[in-house]
């Protein structure tokens, strides 16, 4: 009965890493997916994850399953980077918070979360947005639709058309948000269009569901967290999905976390319940490495303050990187303004190349990157630096 199959198209970002691997082009470089690389080209293991590794190997006592809703001690000091341990959303134990596994799974179970529990609100999404946004919203019934966000024109944010598309959006309706570090742009509003941002959805009467997958990859933990807050308003509600993939470089280990901030701790008992249900018929409970990981790192004041070293360091060297690579086109392509690269943040920069050159950049030279022209900055060394700009002038 599986001849009648046909087989799926491959992922936009994950079949280029397939084609990668098989290029035979000497010095190719892949741009595509969003992994931190250090100046070698390797994604390491931070220390202070080898140090808790170390500490949880010699203290485990069991493996027997972890609750639905995972460990709390990590859902309280996950919620302790998003809005800060004294905020009032945390004392007032009005926010549920779940653990998921990655990032993505916390997209998951908040989109069939909404879907069951608000049938018929729609989900408005950034144009453009993460690839996978879309995929992850429709396959859990939501219907998905675009607000304004991205100026190609500037390559840089459209306030005019961000701020006109949310005063438009019906109210019950959910809003997807980048807490930060855009993807695929890297352009992220200022504090004061977040408070705007905020104004609109409190006065339209909107549910924001923020994606929170680079805390720390933009200007630091508390300034990349500075839209969150201005969303986290007294009597506000919303929905929070962090991700510790990139900050804490947890990849395989698929760490995460759903918020969800209410009106009451009553409240918030009753949306755990329902998040439970969710959870159960879908993995049942999460893995307790990675997020024992975290937690016990945010419970370290030494290892916290090496993570915070170690996170500054991937940070500044996505920034060197951007500089490199704005410098080095300037002086192989003097035609083009590539100066945008610089004032973006995050391990994404929309490059402004067509998806032509982008084809011509894979066929001829090896380089690989998603055909919208986003590149993960990250994937940059100095020792590949000078090949990509040349490649790059060679192409426009």
């Amino acid at each position: 009965m599986f001849q009648q199959l046909e087989a799926a198209p491959p992922d936009a970002i994950l079949g280029l890493n397939e084609a990668f691997a098989r290029d035979t082009t000497e010095g190719k470089i892949n741009l595509t997916t969003g992994v931190y690389k250090d100046s070698t080209g390797t994604t390491p293991v931070l220390e202070c994850v080898k140090e808790a590794e170390r500490r949880l190997v010699e203290t485990e006592t069991s493996k027997g399953y972890l609750g639905i809703d995972g460990m709390k001690e990590f859902g309280d000091a996950a919620r302790g980077l998003l809005f800060g341990t004294d905020h009032e959303i945390n004392t007032s134990g009005r926010a549920a918070t779940i653990q998921a596994p990655g990032g993505t799974g916390a997209l998951r179970v908040a989109a069939e979360f909404l879907a069951t529990g608000f049938p018929g609100a729609k989900i408005w999404c950034s144009r453009p947005t993460w690839a996978n946004h879309p995929n992850i919203f429709r396959a859990a019934g939501l219907e998905v639709a675009e607000y304004g966000y991205y100026d190609e024109s500037t390559r840089g944010l459209d306030a005019e058309a961000l701020f006109d598309s949310l005063s438009q959006i019906p109210a019950g309706d959910v809003v997807c948000l980048h807490a930060c570090c855009h993807n695929p742009t890297g352009v992220d509003p200022s504090a004061e269009q977040w408070q705007q941002v905020g104004d609109l959805i409190a006065e339209r009467g909107l549910l924001p569901l923020v994606d929170f997958a680079y805390q720390g990859f933009g200007n630091g933990l508390d300034d990349d967290a500075a839209g969150l807050r201005a969303l986290a308003r007294p009597g506000s509600r919303l929905l929070v999905a962090s991700s510790f993939s990139k900050n804490f470089g947890l990849y395989r280990e698929r760490v995460g976390a759903l918020s969800v901030v209410t009106g009451s701790p009553e409240t918030a008992a009753v949306v755990l319940s329902r998040l439970k249900r969710t959870i159960r018929c879908n993995y049942s409970n999460p893995p307790a490495h990675g997020a024992g990981i975290v937690t016990t790192i945010l419970g370290d004041e030494q290892l916290r303050a090496g993570w915070v070293t170690e996170l500054s360091e991937m940070r500044t060297r996505i920034n060197d990187m951007r500089q490199a690579l704005a410098h080095g086109l300037a002086e192989a392509a003097p035609g083009q303004d590539f100066s945008v690269i610089t004032r973006q943040r995050g391990m994404f920069s929309f490059s402004g190349l067509t998806p032509e050159q982008v084809d011509r950049l894979k066929d001829e030279f090896g380089v690989y990157m998603v055909r919208n022209g986003r590149i993960n900055v990250a994937g940059i060394t100095n020792d590949n630096v000078a090949r990509l700009c040349e490649s790059i002038a060679a192409v426009v």
